[in-house]
């Protein structure tokens, strides 16, 4: 695997790490108490649904940049999630390596499109325009479809 690539699917694994320990401190006010001192309860869900966001994002990037894919700035979410599509869903590339990968068990690669195009729209929506404490369900969301996500292109690509 490309540096490039291998860059990419550590900062997908970081920014799901990241959004793993936000959830987890939202939940736990002992642990916000004890261990970061804070005097009031937080919840930080807005920014799990954020780094869920980058990391499923990361994680597009890494196996594009694998197939010789580069998409940059301007608008580069908007054409990594085209990218993405087009030259790996759309043209049946990646279900056949998930295919390879799970002999028994075949992702559809579709469902992991569907997860990048949704989560884009969640990080717009439930970051700039609801209450913190009303994003948990979106969160929990947008953590489970991370993770799902990274896992599947992990595995293809490591």
């Amino acid at each position: 695997m490309s540096d490039e690539a291998e860059l990419y699917l550590q900062k997908a694994e970081n920014e799901l790490v990241t959004a793993q320990m936000l959830f987890e401190v939202s939940n736990n006010s002992t642990l916000q108490k004890e261990q970061f001192k804070l005097e009031k309860d937080f919840t930080f869900y807005s920014p799990v649904i954020g780094h869920s966001y980058y990391s499923i994002f990361y994680s597009a990037k890494a196996i594009l940049v694998k197939n010789g894919i580069k998409t940059e700035a301007p608008e580069v979410h908007k054409k990594t999630l085209e990218a993405f599509e087009k030259y790996l869903v759309s043209t049946g590339k990646l279900d056949m390596e998930l295919l390879k990968i799970y002999q028994k068990m075949i992702v559809r690669a579709d469902a992991l499109l569907g997860i990048f195009f949704m989560e884009k729209r969640k990080r717009g929506e439930f970051t700039y325009q609801k209450l913190p404490q009303a994003n948990k369900e979106p969160a929990q969301e947008s953590l489970n479809n991370a993770s799902f996500f990274f896992k599947n292109i992990n595995k293809i690509l490591r």
